[in-house]
């Protein structure tokens, strides 16, 4: 009884510290956990203009979260761009709880210029989740 105790003390306490050192290193960013058509993502939260326009500039990797999520108070079609991007990203855009397309945005270190996508349809939520250096 003490040994499984002792365990689940051990693995409650190792699942705070993760969450503290992820506060700490994304600490201007609210974390939050979302659920998209059967996967699990744990994601930064840009939830404001200033949000909005930094997105995951600057950022080289990412641990500890998948991406990032956009939530918009209304539907419009989205533009995105790679300027300060450092990581290819795959772009997930959301109407409601459904995906209804994807693009690819390549860091600004690949593409040597600056490139926008754009949502094919009005939408309320984008993901940004890095990708793997395709190279």
């Amino acid at each position: 009884m003490v040994i499984i105790i002792g365990v689940f003390f051990v693995v409650g306490s190792k699942r705070v510290k993760e969450s503290r050192d992820l506060q700490n290193k994304y600490k201007d960013f609210s974390i939050i956990n979302y659920k998209l058509e059967g996967n699990n993502y744990k994601l930064l939260l840009a939830d404001s203009s200033e949000r909005w326009e930094r997105g995951l500039m600057n950022f080289r990797s990412l641990e500890g979260v998948d991406g990032m999520i956009f939530i918009f108070p209304n539907k419009e079609i989205r533009n995105f761009w790679n300027k300060n991007t450092l990581m290819d990203l795959e772009l997930l855009w959301i109407d409601g709880d459904k995906i209804v397309g994807r693009s690819e945005l390549p860091s600004i270190e690949k593409s040597k210029e600056i490139v926008n996508v754009q949502s094919q349809k009005p939408v309320d939520k984008v993901i940004e989740l890095p990708t793997l250096d395709k190279r």
